[in-house]
């Protein structure tokens, strides 16, 4: 008896309807028969007969076997049935392909129309500088309609400070080599203690990069295909560029005009640039460390003003603690947790 069955089920501590879906019956529809003076019994009977347009075993076996042939697996009902009409073969329609499909669980991604999966790229921490760069590259206009400059560029992810850059002509793993070999080279990066992070285009997996990568002992990262949250410092960095007021309307006349702006900017963005994300200090001064100092002033600043004028405070001063840790593609973003953990967003300010 379905009804006992279902009462004993939530006698048990079950839910009704999780106890309905089970049998197949909706809770409205037990709800309804235990009103009746039958005391609920099932009053479904089901077909009496087979329906006489119903496909026979022999054709729903040779349905499956058509849709999962090496012919057709790739392919949907909806492309399959047309297929067949223009071979002059007819075996069911495209609804009996889908229901027939679907009964055998079968209507999913078959063979290699299933599309890849990607797994997320590993947590990496900077608690200093010279721990996780990020380096990524970006297109600037040239004179000739439909060509571009290519702006290579790594920043350290704790620090925010460009520490390479090269504006190229062409897109070559050989540039990007040479340009991590002369950064690592300048910063002083001992082998086995830096974790790079790139994106998945033909310059960051080439075997040049690759090579030296193996070389200096950098690990190296990788953000899954077409998906630039996974690179969120590089892709910040670039927007900050190209929304720079000075930043030209018109295509770059030369390599050399591109060059020539390109390091002004990393002298302002480096040295000048007050980063929202590392408490408004440059990049240059947390680089170097001399970012504690100088929150802590504007603490002791803050701290002065409020004992001055009290009722201009309702709560506790400006957050000026140094932001001690800063993730890259972190497991679980928690910002608004630990006003010291840095977790960026899908774009880092």
């Amino acid at each position: 008896m379905i009804i006992e069955s279902i009462d004993e089920a939530v006698d048990s501590g079950a839910r009704l309807r999780r106890a309905c879906q089970e049998v197949g019956v909706d809770s409205r529809t037990i709800q309804r028969w235990k009103k009746r003076a039958d005391g609920g019994e099932d009053q479904r009977r089901g077909p009496k007969s087979k329906p006489t347009n119903s496909l026979s075993v022999e054709e729903q076996k040779t349905v499956l076997s058509i849709a999962n042939s090496p012919t057709f697996r790739d392919l949907c009902p909806h492309q399959i049935v047309p297929t067949l009409a223009d071979q002059g073969v007819y075996v069911a329609s495209e609804s009996s392909f889908f229901r027939i499909l679907n009964e055998e669980q079968l209507n999913t991604h078959r063979s290699a129309s299933k599309p890849s999966t990607h797994k997320k790229p590993n947590e990496h921490k900077a608690t200093a500088p010279k721990v996780v760069w990020s380096w990524d590259i970006t297109y600037l206009k040239a004179p000739v309609l439909g060509t571009f400059f290519y702006l290579y560029m790594i920043v350290d992810v704790f620090s925010r400070k460009i520490v390479g850059y090269s504006v190229c002509d062409v897109e070559l793993s050989d540039y990007a080599a040479r340009l991590v070999d002369l950064a690592c080279q300048k910063e002083g990066i001992r082998k086995g203690t830096l974790v790079l992070h790139q994106d998945n285009g033909s310059p960051m997996k080439g075997a040049m990069l690759q090579a030296t990568l193996e070389k200096l002992k950098v690990a190296a990262s990788f953000s899954r295909p077409h998906v630039s949250d996974d690179n969120p410092f590089s892709e910040s960095l670039f927007r900050t560029l190209k929304y720079r007021p000075e930043y030209p309307t018109k295509p770059f006349t030369s390599i050399e005009a591109a060059r020539e702006w390109v390091e002004c900017f990393v002298h302002w963005y480096n040295n000048e640039h007050l980063h929202s994300a590392i408490r408004y200090v440059t990049p240059n001064q947390r680089h170097a460390g001399e970012d504690e100092a100088i929150l802590s002033q504007r603490q002791n600043v803050y701290e002065r003003a409020r004992q001055k004028h009290p009722q201009r405070w309702s709560g506790k001063t400006r957050n000026w603690d140094s932001i001690e840790e800063v993730y890259l593609n972190p497991e679980e973003p928690c910002n608004h947790v630990n006003p010291r953990r840095y977790v960026p967003r899908t774009e880092a300010s």
